[in-house]
């Protein structure tokens, strides 16, 4: 997928759990041959030029673009699966494939587990006695920095996801357009119980802009976010501070 995944288990049965991890690791690159748009003759890319049906595909694909197609319409249009026009659902297909990747691990007997798929984390139980897993926001504006630290204290399963444009520059499109969003925003962070949605919602609130996604992702359940403009503003959600530290 273009980015480096990293796994972080605690507890289990040892060749349970690495005979599982194994598996996930596997499943990664199968999703990477299936979805992935730099490929030609992957089934995402063969679909997008109409040289296959949905149906004819995997049944992953059709089940990605049913994600997909449930994001565009809580986002009111904001996710969308298409990139400069062609068919392309990696906005969903990263975080998705992380949260698979985690479960995986939990349903092997893991305790504690932490996937990050390029920056995108989903974490399940904990890495050990009174201690939560804590994932860290780089700040866009000051390179080695924090702009805050997550905690997932008291929560089963917690997600944080990023979308910006510091290290990646401007790669979020405006579905309304089809141009790069012009936005104030430089950084989303979305904090959920599932990366897989965590993921949509920070790529649509950035292309959003500050004012009217703070109010979109106010509304949405059980999310909370942090969002920072190019001027160094920084915003958030009512109930972020509850997991901060």
């Amino acid at each position: 997928m273009g980015t480096v995944f990293s796994f972080d288990v605690r507890g289990g049965e040892p060749d349970a759990v690495r005979a599982a991890l194994a598996e996930a690791v596997a499943e990664l690159h199968v999703v990477d041959a299936v979805f992935s748009t730099y490929r030609e003759d992957s089934q995402i890319s063969r679909l997008a030029r109409g040289l296959v049906t949905v149906e004819e595909c995997d049944p992953q694909v059709a089940e990605v673009l049913e994600l997909c197609a449930e994001a565009e319409r809580l986002s009111d249009g904001w996710f969308s699966p298409r990139y400069a026009g062609a068919l392309d659902p990696t906005g969903i297909v990263k975080g998705w494939s992380v949260e698979r990747a985690a479960e995986r691990l939990v349903g092997a007997g893991a305790t504690g587990v932490s996937v990050n798929g390029g920056g995108d984390v989903q974490m399940f139980g904990v890495p050990g006695p009174h201690r939560p897993w804590r994932v860290g926001v780089s700040d866009p504006l000051r390179p080695g920095g924090l702009a805050a630290v997550v905690s997932a204290a008291g929560a089963d399963r917690l997600a944080v996801a990023t979308s910006g444009s510091a290290e990646r520059g401007t790669h979020i499109m405006d579905p309304r357009t089809g141009h790069s969003a012009v936005t104030d925003l430089v950084a989303v962070t979305v904090v959920g119980p599932r990366i897989t949605w965590a993921d949509a919602w920070a790529t649509a609130a950035f292309a959003m802009g500050s004012r009217q996604a703070l109010a979109w992702l106010e509304s949405l359940p059980d999310t909370e976010a942090l969002l920072i403009t190019a001027g160094d503003e920084v915003r958030w959600t009512g109930g972020l501070a509850d997991r901060l530290g």
